[in-house]
């Protein structure tokens, strides 16, 4: 049975590293395209030993890369972004830039080769609506756009509308995935994801730094729940056209989370809010509540998370551990 080959980009970060090794170990093979901003060759140790895998430093900005990598694919998965708030907020120029025009540059090549691609978007879609669980037709609200949070959402909005219409219109082959909060081995604390933030602030008896006042509730999935969804998408031709959440429905509060943390990383330490305009500068919003529905991606692939919030702390733990270097634990995936 012949492979199929898989074009990753952002194949180095934190979800795509876990996806390419999914994707090898049961025999397909990968290019990885990755220009290493956020993503770390590191990731990919164990890809690098696989005859099937290929690593390109690059660029989804770069056409005539994108084109040529393509056209050797069998299949694209558009992981490449601007990711984190830290990040967003810091560098909103670049944030849209890579997020919309590398997105239009993918998607575009895509249709050229008549290639499937799955487009990853982001629960940052549905702004400020806080009810929930929240399904894929949930209205969107949004602030001003003044307000540079919104404008990461916008553009993974624009993502989304691209893929949309060139499967309505041009007949492409397209899956979109909403991902919400995702935490495992190898994700970085450095461009604002909490859990790795406050576990290595626990273990190193810093204050534990909440933003806000810590009641917003959110819902954590482990990397390998997420990989098995994409997965699952990939294989299904019914998924073809359709936008799917995929998230944990474990819902904690940020103030409770800290507290959890705390406690498993056996530490002293105090939790300290920080206020909004502290953290990310004036004007800044948050949402109050994010919780998924995951139902349609359930009722198309019988697809359910098989990892706890406890799960996913004990790895965060463990890898923390090891990037301390605190007597590292194994990494459960």
């Amino acid at each position: 049975m012949a492979r199929t080959k898989y074009l990753v980009t952002g194949g180095a970060g934190f979800i795509g590293s876990h996806l390419i090794d999914a994707l090898l170990a049961r025999g397909d093979s990968v290019i990885a395209l990755d220009n290493l901003s956020t993503g770390q060759l590191s990731n990919l140790d164990a890809a690098g030993g696989c005859p099937g895998f290929r690593f390109v430093h690059g660029s989804v900005l770069d056409e005539l890369l994108v084109d040529e990598l393509t056209h050797q694919s069998d299949v694209v998965v558009h992981l490449a972004a601007a990711v984190g708030v830290k990040l967003v907020v810091a560098q909103p120029l670049r944030s849209l830039t890579t997020n919309i025009r590398g997105s239009e540059i993918v998607i575009e090549a895509a249709h050229r080769y008549r290639r499937k691609i799955l487009v990853t978007s982001t629960s940052e879609i549905y702004g400020k609506n806080s009810s929930g669980p929240l399904h894929e037709g949930a209205d969107r609200i949004l602030g001003s756009p003044t307000v540079v949070r919104w404008a990461y959402s916008t553009a993974k909005a624009v993502d989304e509308i691209l893929a949309n219409c060139y499967h309505r219109e041009r007949g492409l082959p397209t899956i979109t995935v909403r991902l919400f909060n995702t935490v495992g081995p190898r994700q970085s604390p450095a461009y604002g994801m909490v859990i790795p933030r406050l576990v290595q602030q626990a273990l190193r008896g810093e204050p534990l730094t909440v933003f806000g006042d810590g009641r917003q509730t959110r819902c954590f999935a482990h990397v390998a729940d997420v990989v098995d969804a994409i997965l699952r998408l990939l294989d299904e031709p019914a998924a073809i056209g359709h936008t799917f959440n995929i998230g944990s429905s474990e819902e904690t509060s940020i103030a409770r989370l800290a507290e959890k943390i705390n406690m498993r990383c056996q530490g002293r330490s105090d939790v300290e809010l920080i206020p909004y305009d502290q953290a990310y500068g004036p004007g800044f919003e948050d949402m109050q509540r994010r919780v998924p529905d995951t139902g349609k991606l359930r009722e198309l692939t019988g697809w359910v998370p098989s990892h706890s919030l406890d799960d996913v702390l004990t790895d965060a733990i463990a890898q923390a551990r090891h990037d301390l270097d605190l007597h590292p634990e194994p990494v459960s995936v």
